[in-house]
């Protein structure tokens, strides 16, 4: 399978897009306002101590001074403590007095852990942590933790083995992540690598660090994708801007240098997203309808509660008999849904709607077609056996917003609801609101302003209508279009 990962940058907008076989998989969006400091860790100085409040003002060169609160300060170790022992300031409970911890003036190295927000501050820690795929490092701890969410206590154990093994007597702590579930030993040590080489760069950036410094800053987008995706398996990293390529082959040759060939720069005069037509993907992406090459189709809908996909042969009917039409569909759409999660990045419950088939054996074929779509997906998936009535329950793990929720907003013409009320509900609505005005008020005249659209309906299907109210109102009513007003908007005013 040929795979390939562009990386699209513009000045205020980096997207990175993942192609099988010339087909868009996956597509990630960073914008440069949404940027923020969580992760980065800074060479500070102390500017002002707070025994009341617990806590100190940090300078870390951003426009306002950072909160560091005495439980967020790393301790030194106790005395008798067991060896290796996380140090914290709320380790046995007791929290000591701030002047104790640090004083005015103390350089200090510390990690954003908010943004800051209106008028305050960033929100710091010193308990410092750096995330790889799999792992998580956390430098000042000698502790291995494995994540909650994973259940299973025979691959809790195993994971526990694998990196015990892997880490031996290594004087740094490790959190194993989620998604580390059913990985091989191969991966985690690749991991373990990694972070390894990113806190000596850390350790080396701290000791000729000034204060105001950056001296780990989480990655971009860019780099954070190939962290979590490059692999042996990427044929190409294709990059269209100098600039970011320059900081691709810089990382993937410190951290992945057997990698180091797949990178090259895209300098072509067509937008490297139009070469592969992912800007046509993307547009697609955001519509409810996906086509299928049979001729049936798929229909998304993603609300807040779960997404559901609904399978239709539409104009697909087939060579020999109904059951294997809707099993050719079915197998089709199956390939299809798989791959509309990771593209739409869809998360949480997802239920998908096939059509019904009698043969067991066919269902069993649909589901296997299923989870071999979803095998390549780098988000936990779960699928459920098929119910009675053809449907699929599964789950896919959250990540990020969905790719429609970060490109669009709720239509302000219908609120988000997807419908608009006819032309036909807003005429008699219309019709109400005036007989309503009229017992309120004293008035001679009515000016109804409508969209082009309900008045023109109002003076031609309705004027038989509008001349019987007005001789029961006993008043005249003119009616004027509005190009700026939506379908549902109306305003009657008395004259």
């Amino acid at each position: 399978m040929s795979e390939e990962i562009l990386i699209n940058v513009t000045p205020r907008e980096t997207r990175v897009g993942v192609v099988e076989n010339g087909m868009l998989q996956e597509v990630h969006v960073e914008r440069a306002s949404r940027r923020g400091y969580v992760g980065n860790v800074y060479k500070g100085r102390v500017q002002r101590v707070m025994p009341g409040m617990q806590a100190v003002f940090v300078d870390i060169g951003l426009e306002r001074a950072a909160f560091l609160h005495a439980s967020d300060i790393l301790r030194p170790q106790a005395p008798g403590a067991a060896e290796g022992a996380e140090a914290s300031a709320g380790g046995n409970g007791h929290v000591p007095s701030i002047s104790e911890l640090v004083h005015e003036g103390q350089e200090i190295v510390v990690q954003v852990v908010k943004d800051p927000i209106g008028t305050k501050g960033a929100r710091l820690s010193t308990h410092l942590s750096i995330p790889s795929r799999y792992l998580v490092l956390l430098p000042h701890a000698k502790t291995l933790g494995i994540s909650a969410r994973i259940e299973e206590e025979e691959e809790r154990q195993r994971l526990k083995d694998v990196l015990t093994s892997l880490i031996g007597e290594n004087p740094l702590g490790y959190i194993v992540r989620t998604n580390a579930e059913g990985q091989t030993a191969e991966s985690l040590a690749f991991d373990v690598t990694y972070l390894g080489k990113v806190w000596r760069v850390v350790q080396e950036n701290i000791a000729k660090a000034k204060v105001g410094d950056r001296v780990y800053e989480e990655l971009s987008l860019p780099l954070r994708s190939l962290r979590d995706m490059l692999n042996d398996d990427i044929e190409k990293v294709r990059v269209d801007s100098r600039e970011t390529f320059e900081k691709v082959v810089k990382f993937v040759h410190k951290f992945m240098p057997h990698l180091d060939d797949r990178v090259e720069h895209y300098s072509g005069e067509r937008p490297i997203f139009d070469l592969y037509g992912v800007e046509d993907e993307i547009q697609r992406a955001l519509k409810k309808e996906v086509p299928l090459k049979s001729g049936g189709y798929l229909i998304v809908d993603q609300t807040e509660a779960m997404t559901t996909i609904d399978v239709n042969t539409g104009g697909y009917v087939g060579t020999r008999n109904l059951e294997e039409t809707v099993y050719r569909t079915n197998l089709e759409a199956a390939q299809a849904a798989a791959r509309q999660l990771r593209l739409r990045n869809l998360g949480g419950i997802i239920i998908i709607d096939f059509i019904d088939m009698t043969d067991e054996e066919h269902r069993r074929q649909v589901l296997r077609m299923l989870e071999k779509g979803l095998a390549r997906d780098h988000a936990k998936t779960t699928v459920y056996p098929m119910s009675a009535l053809g449907l699929v329950e599964m789950t896919r793990k959250r990540t990020t917003e969905s790719l429609e929720r970060q490109l669009c907003e709720p239509c302000p013409a219908c609120g988000g609801r997807g419908t608009l009320k006819t032309a036909e509900t807003v005429t008699y609505e219309i019709f109400r609101e005036i007989t309503r005005a009229v017992r309120q008020f004293n008035t001679e005249k009515l000016l109804v302003m409508a969209s082009p659209k309900v008045v023109g309906r109002i003076l031609e299907e309705e004027s038989v209508a509008v001349a019987e109210l007005e001789e029961f109102i006993s008043k005249s009513i003119r009616f004027q279009a509005e190009e700026h007003y939506s379908q549902e908007q109306f305003d009657v005013v008395l004259l």
